[in-house]
């Protein structure tokens, strides 16, 4: 279950935000589905956490945007993550013209529980 957050620039566009929420689940499910964690196309709710925050006027940024993603560790992740945040990175570009925007990939060791 990966936790997304998003911070933006006020330069971008609501509409660009509303086309890059939309395609972030799929995306950054593909880019992080392991066997221990499989992706069967099915999202449901809890499958992927996204924030949106605006930068504020005492952050640095030298990017419109940047896309902090965090998963669960797991060896099978951890093997290709360069590989996994770059397939990413042309997947979002291509998905939304988005072209000032960077993605961080972090896999700490963590749980998760969400209940029934």
């Amino acid at each position: 279950m990966p936790l997304v957050e998003v911070t933006y620039a006020p330069t971008v566009p609501e509409p660009c935000l509303r086309d890059l929420g939309s395609v972030l689940p799929h995306l950054v499910s593909l880019a992080v589905e392991c066997p221990e964690e499989p992706y069967d196309g099915d999202l449901r709710p809890g499958d992927v956490e996204i924030r949106f925050r605006p930068l504020s006027p005492l952050d640095r940024s030298g990017l419109a945007v940047v896309i902090e993603i965090r998963s669960k560790w797991f060896a099978s992740r951890e093997a290709n993550r360069q590989e996994r945040v770059d397939a990413l990175h042309a997947n979002v570009r291509a998905a939304t013209g988005l072209d000032d925007f960077g993605i961080y990939l972090s896999l700490p060791r963590a749980a998760w529980s969400q209940g029934d």
